[in-house]
C-alpha cells in the first residue's frame, strides 16, 4: 500500500500535537519519583510554554483567520478549525494544570513553604501587609480609570493586572478601572509574622492589591475586583526581501512586538460575567479565546522558589557535568593536541561544556592560531565564548561570527552581543536574509609545524553554556581534512557568495539536507527489499514534513524498522496496519530537555549515524541554514547507538505514542531505567580529578570543570 500524498488520515494537526507535548510535561507534575519542588517547576515550564505558544503560534492562525485564509494542514483543518480545536484541548490543559497545583501546595505548606490567601492571615500579617501597601506598593500603582475621557489602556503581553467594577455615592452608573501589578516589586511578598513556627509564608502581590483596591478610589464603592492578564501577537513581521540592512528591520520590529494584538485573556475564575464581558470587548477576543483560571495566574512566579535556601531535599540530587570520557582517555596537554589525537566526543549535559568553550578560549590565546569562525544562534548574556571571540579579535585573529539575529525571544540579546563582538574587531554577519542559521559550527584555523591545520567542531546544540546544564545534546572535535574543506567553504557560503561545493562529509540545509537524508531512508528501503539488515532510529524535537513522514511510511510498508525518539511535536500516526505498523515514536520528559538530533541506519550492517541541528521540519529543511554530520569514530558511533538504545529501553519518563496521537506514560515499578539518569550515573563513573597544569593555564577565563 502507498500512502496517498493528500490522505489527510496519515497526519495529526501540528498545533494540537504541540499541545500534547505540553501535556506530558506537565504530566511530571505528578509523576511521584520527581521531588516536591521540581513537580512546581514542571507546572511553571508549562505555563511558560503555553504563552509561547499563544504568542506566536496561536497570533499566526489568528492573523490566518483574520485574513479569510482557508488554507488546510497535512489534517485537514482551515485555520478557524485548528483554533477551535485548541481552545478546547487547552482549556482542558489549563484545567488540570489548577487541579495538579493546589495539591502541590499543600504538600509545600507541610514542608513550612506556604502560599498564603489573603482571607486566611492572621491580624498581626494584615496589618504588616497594610505597612508594605502603604510604603511600598501605594507610591507605585498608577489607578486606571476607563470611561468616556480615558480610553482603555494598552496593557503589556503578560502583565498581570487587577480589574475593579465600582461605583460612586449616588451615581447609578457603573465605573470600571484596573490597577496594573507593579512587576518592579516581588510578586511573592514574603511574611515576617508567620503562622507556622519556622515556616517561610507568602502572599501573592495581586491579592494584596485587590483588598487594598478602595485606597486608591476614594469616594466610591468598590463592587469586584479580579486578577486577568493579557498575551499577545509577539512574532516579528519582518520585510526581509525589502530589507537594506536586516539588523535595522530585527530592532524594528522589536519595539512592536510588545504592542502586539491580544490573544488571549487569563482570567480569575471567579469573575463576573460583566466584567469578563468587558475586558473581552476592550481586548477584542471572543468567548472562546478567554481562560478562566482556577488558582494564580501565570505560574511562572512559581519559578522563584527553586532558589529557596535550605530546600535541597524538595529538588533533584545535585549534579554537576563532568570531564568528557573522550578528554579523560585523551593525553595531550591542550585541547589542540588532544583532538589531533583523536576525535573527541561530548554528551551533554552529563559531561561538560567547557572543551568547546575551551576550543575557542585556547584559539585567542594561542599565537598560531591565525581565524576563528563560529555560527551563534543562542548565546547567554554573560557569554565566555563571546568574551573569548572579543579577546581573539583584539589579539589580531581574524574572527568571523555569524550571530542569528532572527533567534526567536533572543533577538535583543544577540544583537547586543553581536556589536560587542564588532566593537572587539570581528566581523559579524547577522543572519542572512530569508533564511535563519541555525546550524552548530566552529571552525579554528591553526598554523602547526607540518603547515595548516583546520580544527572542527559540529553539535546539536546552542553555543550556550547555561542552556548546556538543561539542555541533552551531542558534538564532536575533529581535525580531520575533509571535516576542515568542508567547514572552511560551508563558511565562505555563508559571508559571501560562493555556491554550494561538493560536500565530503557536511550535509547542508538547504541546499542537500532534505536529498540527503531522503536517499538514506531510500537506501534502508533497498536494503530491506533484499532481506539485508534495514531498520532506521531517529531522535530529534519534532518531526512535522510531511515529505520525510511519507517517506517513512514507505520504508515502513517495505519492512524497515523504525523507531524514533521524538520529544515535541510529531504528526505521524504510528503503528497503523498497512501503513506504519513498523514505526514506533516514543518522547521522553524529564529532569533534562531532550534536545539532541541524532540519526542512525543500519545500511545493511555497515552502520552509519549522523549527529546535526535540524529536526524533520519544512523550515529545518527548507529555510534555515542547518547541518549534519557523520560521526565516523568508530567508538564515538557507537556511543551514539547505546544513547539511542538506553533511550528506546527507558521505562520511567518515555511516553508511548498509539495512532490516535494519545501518548502513554510508562512508570516502571520493576527493573525501571530512567535514561537520563543512567546517564548521569555513567558520566559520575568515568569521571576522576582534572589535569591541574591544563586547569591553570585556563583559569582568567574560566573557572569551571574541564
Amino acid at each position: 500500500m502507498t500512502v496517498p500524498v493528500l490522505d489527510h488520515r496519515y497526519f495529526l494537526n501540528r498545533e494540537l500535537s504541540w499541545l500534547s507535548f505540553n501535556e506530558r510535561v506537565l504530566e511530571e507534575a505528578v509523576d511521584p519519583n520527581n521531588p516536591l519542588l521540581e513537580k512546581l517547576n514542571f507546572i511553571a515550564i508549562t505555563s511558560s510554554n503555553l504563552d509561547e505558544f499563544f504568542m506566536i503560534r496561536v497570533a499566526g492562525l489568528m492573523h490566518q483567520r483574520a485574513g479569510g485564509i482557508e488554507r488546510r494542514d497535512n489534517a485537514d483543518m482551515t485555520p478557524a478549525a485548528q483554533l477551535a480545536a485548541i481552545a478546547t484541548q487547552a482549556q482542558a490543559l489549563v484545567a488540570r494544570q489548577s487541579r495538579y497545583l493546589a495539591p502541590i501546595l499543600e504538600q509545600l505548606a507541610q514542608e513550612g513553604i506556604v502560599v498564603r490567601h489573603f482571607a486566611e492571615l492572621s491580624a498581626a500579617q494584615r496589618e504588616e501587609l497594610h505597612t508594605y501597601f502603604v510604603r511600598t506598593i501605594y507610591p507605585v500603582v498608577t489607578p486606571l480609570a476607563v470611561d468616556a475621557s480615558h480610553p482603555f489602556p494598552f496593557l503589556q503581553s503578560r502583565s498581570l493586572n487587577v480589574g475593579v467594577r465600582l461605583h460612586g455615592d449616588g451615581d447609578a452608573d457603573e465605573r470600571r478601572a484596573i490597577l496594573p501589578v507593579p512587576g518592579v516589586l516581588p510578586r511573592l511578598v514574603p511574611l515576617m509574622t508567620t503562622q507556622q513556627e519556622g515556616a517561610r509564608e507568602f502572599v501573592l502581590l495581586e491579592e494584596i492589591l485587590q483588598h487594598h483596591a478602595e485606597d486608591f478610589f476614594r469616594g466610591f464603592t468598590i463592587t469586584e475586583t479580579c486578577v486577568f492578564r493579557v498575551t499577545r501577537d509577539a512574532d516579528l513581521d519582518i520585510d526581509e526581501e525589502g530589507a537594506e540592512d536586516l539588523l535595522t528591520e530585527v530592532e524594528k520590529s522589536l519595539k512592536l512586538r510588545r504592542r502586539g494584538a491580544a490573544v488571549r485573556l487569563e482570567i480569575s475564575a471567579g469573575a463576573s460575567a460583566e466584567l469578563e464581558g468587558f475586558l473581552r470587548a476592550e481586548l477584542q477576543l471572543n468567548p472562546a479565546e478567554v481562560y478562566p483560571v482556577e488558582g494564580p495566574l501565570d505560574c511562572t512566579v512559581f519559578f522563584a522558589f527553586g532558589n529557596l535556601e535550605g530546600t535541597e531535599r524538595l529538588h533533584y540530587v545535585p549534579f554537576r557535568p563532568r570531564t568528557p570520557y573522550a578528554v579523560l582517555q585523551a593525553t595531550g596537554d591542550n585541547i589542540f593536541a588532544m583532538i589531533r589525537e583523536r576525535d573527541l566526543f561530548v554528551h551533554l549535559p552529563y559531561e561538560s561544556f567547557a572543551p568547546v568553550e575551551r576550543l575557542v578560549a585556547e584559539a585567542a590565546l594561542d599565537p598560531d592560531v591565525l581565524a576563528i569562525k563560529q555560527t551563534l544562534y543562542r548565546v547567554s548574556s554573560d557569554s565566555p565564548i563571546v568574551n573569548a571571540l572579543a579577546k581573539a579579535a583584539e589579539n589580531g585573529k581574524q574572527v568571523t561570527v555569524l550571530m542569528e539575529v532572527k533567534a526567536r525571544f533572543d533577538e535583543e540579546n544577540n544583537i547586543i552581543m553581536g556589536r560587542r563582538l564588532e566593537q572587539a574587531g570581528a566581523h559579524v554577519i547577522y543572519g542572512l536574509v530569508g533564511v535563519k542559521t541555525h546550524s552548530k559550527c566552529t571552525l579554528v584555523i591553526r598554523r602547526e609545524s607540518d603547515g595548516i591545520r583546520r580544527y572542527v567542531h559540529v553539535g546539536t546544540g546552542n553555543y550556550n553554556g547555561k542552556t548546556a546544564k538543561l539542555y541533552t545534546d551531542v558534538g564532536i572535535f575533529t581535525c580531520n581534512e575533509q571535516f576542515g574543506i568542508d567547514a572552511t567553504a560551508f563558511f565562505n557560503l555563508l559571508s559571501g557568495y560562493s555556491d554550494p561545493p561538493e560536500w565530503n562529509k557536511f550535509i547542508v540545509a538547504p541546499m542537500d539536507m532534505r536529498r540527503r537524508t531522503v536517499e538514506l531512508i531510500d537506501r534502508e528501503i533497498e536494503w530491506a527489499r533484499r532481506g539485508e539488515p534495514a531498520r532506521i532510529m531517529a531522535k530529534m524535537n519534532s518531526l512535522l514534513d510531511r515529505e520525510m513522514i511519507l517517506k517513512l511510511y514507505e520504508a515502513s510498508q517495505a519492512g524497515v524498522e523504525i523507531d524514533l525518539i521524538v520529544r515535541g511535536i510529531c504528526v505521524l500516526k504510528p503503528g497503523i496496519a498497512g501503513v506504519s505498523e513498523r514505526i514506533r515514536v516514543r518522547s521522553i520528559v524529564g529532569r533534562f530537555l531532550e534536545h539532541s538530533r541524532i540519526f542512525r541506519f543500519a545500511n545493511g550492517g555497515r552502520e552509519e549515524v549522523y549527529i546535526g541541528s535540524a529536526d524533520w521540519m519544512p523550515r529545518n529543511l527548507n529555510d534555515r541554514v542547518e547541518l549534519m554530520a557523520p560521526v565516523e569514530e568508530p567508538e564515538h558511533r557507537e556511543r551514539l547507538c547505546r544513547i539511542l538504545e538506553t533511550e528506546l529501553a527507558d521505562n520511567r519518563k518515555a511516553h508511548i505514542m498509539h495512532a490516535d496521537g494519545t501518548y502513554t506514560k510508562t512508570i516502571a515499578e520493576v527493573d525501571p531505567l530512567n535514561s537520563q539518569d543512567y546517564f548521569r550515573e555513567l558520566a559520575e563513573k568515568r569521571d576522576r580529578p582534572v589535569k591541574m597544569t591544563l586547569r591553570q593555564r585556563l583559569e582568567p577565563y574560566y573557572s569551571d570543570e574541564w
